[in-house]
């Protein structure tokens, strides 16, 4: 099998693996336990978010750790909806988000919270003017991917950041798709929540980490024990939380632009080949804003069920949208938002998302399959 699905999740790095072992065979302490096996545990696990805070640039105190995207994405917007509700009841997201975001706005509509989601063009692409337009004096939160798990759009970020300073709300960012891809700077771009995960960066799964500038302050969502600074109750995951900062020990600037660059080859290369075989396609998405190594095409006429397969059974791993919906019979919210409930795109396109031990030898592979299966499903 060749695996090209890594914008659901990808293969942990050996490393990682070595480092965790290391942590649950030698490191046997609680954290929060002030005995010397506590105290051992305690080191690792401040070292660890040391790690992650130099790769964004913030402090040590900032990071949160926690299981992962969605309760990242789940502790923002409900710690902020029912800690700021005396401010205002208003929170501004947009159509394409993570379904983390957007099944919890939706309970929070369910409290009496008015959600406003921001639409996108037929490329997947929001405006922050649009963002400025939709802010009220009740805005209490604007929650914004920074790049779309099934286009790989990268959002105007760091645009939203500066036309927010002067205005009370908080800006969060879900940045599970992007962390590791390209330069994060919330300090910067004026971010002040923002929340990754683990296993996107050949890390574990079932572990991240919420950034949390010390201007904002977060009520805790789950209740319980004191771990994370009274923040987040229950005891830390500290084999994984390590093999996370191992595996961002590997996502160095120079790191993470020759891997683009790669992954932008790669792109280039499939693109190149459909089409001089005559293979009828169009790239869904920015293809000037957006990640390199996520790529959704349709295929016109080629139901994208049939395609993925085909492509399986032959030893190729695609998707055709965000895992997280995968064995369900739900279009895309993603494409539906793009062209419309009623467009055939949104069952005729699937994503090609390339990573961490992918070759050009499989991508060459991969593309004449691809070509074949296509052509093959047209005639039928």
């Amino acid at each position: 099998m060749t695996y090209l699905d890594h914008a659901a999740t990808t293969p942990v790095r050996p490393d990682v693996v070595e480092k965790m072992s290391e942590v649950m065979l030698e490191v046997v302490g609680n954290p929060s336990s002030i005995h010397q096996y506590g105290r051992r545990a305690h080191e690792y696990l401040e070292n660890a978010r040391q790690v992650i805070a130099d790769s964004l640039g913030v402090t040590a105190h900032e990071i949160i750790f926690n299981s992962g995207g969605t309760e990242g994405d789940n502790t923002v917007l409900i710690s902020t909806a029912l800690g700021r509700q005396a401010e205002g009841k208003h929170i501004i997201t947009t159509a394409i988000e993570h379904p983390a975001i957007l099944r919890t706005a939706a309970y929070l509509e369910t409290l009496g919270f008015d959600i406003t989601y921001l639409p996108v063009d037929d490329n997947g692409q929001i405006q922050s003017a649009d963002v400025e337009a939709a802010l009220r004096p009740d805005t209490i939160l604007v929650s914004i991917m920074f790049a779309n798990n099934e286009t790989g759009n990268v959002l105007p970020i760091q645009e939203i950041g500066e036309l927010l300073i002067e205005h009370p709300a908080w800006f969060h960012t879900d940045a599970v798709q992007a962390y590791g891809k390209v330069p994060l700077s919330p300090k910067e771009w004026h971010i002040d929540l923002l929340t990754v995960s683990g296993h996107k960066i050949n890390g574990p799964k079932g572990i991240g980490f919420l950034y949390k500038s010390d201007d904002v302050q977060l009520k805790p969502y789950l209740h319980g024990g004191e771990q994370e600074e009274k923040r987040r109750a229950g005891t830390e995951n500290l084999a994984a939380i390590c093999g996370m900062a191992q595996a961002i020990t590997a996502l160095t600037p120079e790191i993470q632009a020759e891997k683009q660059q790669t992954y932008a080859e790669f792109s280039t290369y499939v693109l190149e080949q459909l089409t001089n075989a005559g293979i009828a396609f169009h790239l869904n998405g920015d293809e000037n804003q957006k990640l390199a190594h996520i790529l959704n095409l349709r295929f016109q006429g080629v139901p994208s069920d049939l395609l993925l397969m085909h492509l399986d059974l032959n030893g190729f791993a695609v998707s055709t949208g965000s895992a997280c919906t995968a064995g369900n019979v739900e279009p895309s919210h993603v494409l539906e938002a793009m062209y419309g409930k009623a467009s055939p795109a949104i069952r005729e396109s699937i994503r090609i998302s390339f990573g961490y031990g992918n070759t050009q030898a499989e991508i060459a592979a991969f593309v004449s399959v691809l070509i074949a299966t296509v052509q093959r499903l047209k005639r039928d």
